[in-house]
């Protein structure tokens, strides 16, 4: 190239700062806008499991395994500031005041729980922590030679993007990245429509006395209702825990996300009954977010058509934290050399679904 390609990544969640990782990796000078803060939303509060073979069988395959071999190979090159480890995973089911068993190689769980089998090694699953892991992508972009500006992405402008304050911020090429704030992204663009499906979790301080493992049960509770509870014990000495989900109105201001009425108290009742060791440690964080999630189920990665210089990058859903390094790699080699290398992207092309009517969002 005759002379740096200026990138401008909308979104500072971990697809964005992945993206610009790679991108300032290849060469490029990215510039990340963020409106709220980098791993503000779903990308600093997700659960951040990882699994190798998990997506087997679907379109992500591919994605999933790169990204898997991807996240060992960033831990290991960037000191691991994320608390990145490989982990056990277990499945199991547990019904409220029902005890299954005596006796346990997991003491922290209740005798309601019954383990039904290994669903995970450390070969095929891990773990990070993972609003270090969007920050400190975040900043390993930087020290590249990337850049991070706060503002409101506004519009598309005549070569970059116009913020809200008028501004216009220059580039060669433009990545939408905004999670399921990209649906915002169809009043300039044909895109198609993202979702956002909220979920709710809590985070206790354990230190080191859980191993760093993971479960993922079936819980019926008193009611009748099944939930799916995931626990994932970290080696940063937290426990992250998860079982309720719904489909609540998407605020147009991130830093306005609140929970459910109930649901934390639902999630605090379900673990004193499948693990009250873990219910009496302290609670780190109540936390709420929205995953980015489109109509097929696939994220859309790649060139936006009829827009020059123009692509996108989100919709990853439950998978976003997993699937992050492979999609910032693909999407560098995408804008700096014309074509992903590692990965095929057509399955995620923007131009499989239609576009969102913006009238819709008026």
């Amino acid at each position: 190239m005759s002379r740096t390609k200026r990138i401008v990544i909308c979104g500072g969640g971990v697809i964005g700062a992945a993206i610009a990782y790679y991108a300032a990796k290849g060469g490029a000078r990215p510039i990340v806008i963020e409106r709220h803060a980098v791993g503000g939303s779903a990308s600093g509060k997700s659960g951040a499991f990882l699994a190798l073979d998990w997506c087997r069988g679907s379109a992500l395959d591919p994605l999933a395994r790169r990204s898997f071999q991807l996240h060992a190979d960033l831990a290991e090159s960037l000191d691991n500031p994320w608390s990145y480890q490989r982990i056990e995973t277990f499945g199991g089911y547990a019904e409220a005041g029902v005890s299954a068993r005596r006796g346990s190689e997991h003491p922290w769980l209740s005798p309601n729980v019954t383990l039904t089998g290994r669903l995970g090694s450390p070969q095929t699953t891990a773990v990070v922590e993972p609003h270090a892991f969007t920050t400190g992508l975040m900043r390993a972009a930087e020290t590249l030679g990337g850049e991070l500006r706060q503002g409101t992405v506004a519009g598309l402008g005549r070569g970059g993007v116009t913020l809200d304050t008028g501004e216009v911020v220059e580039g060669d090429a433009v990545v939408i990245a905004m999670g399921p704030w990209s649906i915002l992204a169809s009043l300039w663009l044909k895109l198609p429509a993202v979702y956002g499906y909220k979920g709710h979790s809590l985070v206790f301080e354990t230190g080191d006395s859980i191993a760093p493992e993971a479960l993922f049960l079936e819980y019926r509770e008193t009611s009748g209702e099944v939930l799916t509870p995931e626990l994932f014990v970290r080696a940063d000495g937290t426990t992250w825990v998860c079982a309720i989900s719904s489909a609540g109105p998407l605020p147009v201001d991130p830093g306005e996300v609140t929970p459910d009425l109930d649901a934390h108290a639902r999630l605090e009742a379900m673990l004193n009954d499948i693990a009250p060791t873990l219910a009496a440690k302290p609670i780190k964080a109540r936390q709420a977010c929205f995953r980015p999630v489109t109509e097929d189920g696939l994220p859309l990665i790649g060139a936006m058509a009829g827009a020059d210089d123009v692509y996108v990058a989100t919709g990853h859903s439950v998978w976003g934290m997993l699937n992050a390094p492979a999609t910032g790699e693909a999407m560098a080699e995408l804008i700096l050399d014309g074509a992903a290398r590692h990965v095929d992207l057509s399955p995620f092309a923007p131009g499989r679904l239609r576009p969102l009517d913006p009238a819709r969002l008026r």
